[in-house]
């Protein structure tokens, strides 16, 4: 059964994290035209179908169905992020971090 709202999820996420529809597509083991297929709410997807992509795109699958959104989505959101930058960016991100984490617990 087709779920437009999921799609449309996974399209935003997908696109926040840089992927294009084939590089997506490819890591899910699905087609390029199925994707879009999802996307666009045309076509549904099996359990297995959604797992594997609340995998690659590091979120549950309650979120990628429901849009539900938890406590833990803002942190969601930062691993996305921190997942298409390098080891050598990754580190001055943690360094900011942990500064930002320091100058709150003095507040």
């Amino acid at each position: 059964m087709p779920n437009k709202g999921a799609g449309e999820r996974i399209r935003e996420l997908r696109e926040l994290q840089n992927y294009t529809r084939e590089v997506f597509a490819e890591k899910v083991d699905i087609s390029e035209k199925f994707l879009y297929e999802i996307e666009v709410g045309k076509k549904g997807f099996s359990a297995d179908t959604l797992c594997r992509i609340s995998q690659v795109l590091s979120v549950s699958c309650d979120y990628i169905m429901l849009g539900e959104e938890k406590e833990h989505r803002g942190m969601e959101k930062i691993i996305c992020v921190l997942e298409t930058i390098g080891p050598k960016q990754r580190s001055k991100v943690q360094d900011v971090l942990k500064m930002l984490s320091e100058m709150c617990d003095g507040l």
